[in-house]
């Protein structure tokens, strides 16, 4: 999960406290994993990382505008799946799984096998694909 971190986010943008880059740890494990893998980037970046390695604290469920960002920038596919803002969004397994896709993440194999099990129609899935591919990282 710390390799997943690194590679898919800019540790070295400085942001406020409300979106800044942070590992949260449970225990001395998960801390000091991520208290090496901070060390490994740092070396490799030349020390500019601004990630903070912190332990959990309470926890609050983001606003609903931030939820599934990325999908809720294709308000019509929302629509088609039949998904509000709000904890109908939140709680949805697809609208997950197309979040990623929709940002670029995952690759054609996987959603290729899991799109029709999704509900998704031809129409949808081709979308989602030009989607992957304009969003590639």
């Amino acid at each position: 999960m710390l390799e997943m971190f690194w590679k898919n986010h800019d540790p070295t943008s400085r942001c406020t406290r409300q979106y800044m880059s942070a590992i949260f740890y449970r225990d001395e494990e998960q801390k000091s994993l991520a208290e090496e893998s901070l060390a490994r980037e740092n070396q490799k970046r030349n020390g500019k990382i601004s990630t903070k390695v912190m332990p959990v604290g309470e926890f609050y469920i983001a606003e609903d505008y931030h939820q599934k960002y990325l999908l809720q920038q294709h308000p019509w596919l929302l629509t088609a799946l039949d998904v509000d803002p709000g904890e109908d969004l939140n709680e949805s397994h697809v609208a997950c799984r197309l979040n990623g896709y929709v940002g670029g993440y995952g690759n054609f194999s996987n959603f290729d096998q899991e799109w029709e099990k999704l509900g998704l129609n031809e129409k949808m899935a081709t979308y989602v694909r030009n989607q992957m591919k304009k969003r590639a990282h």
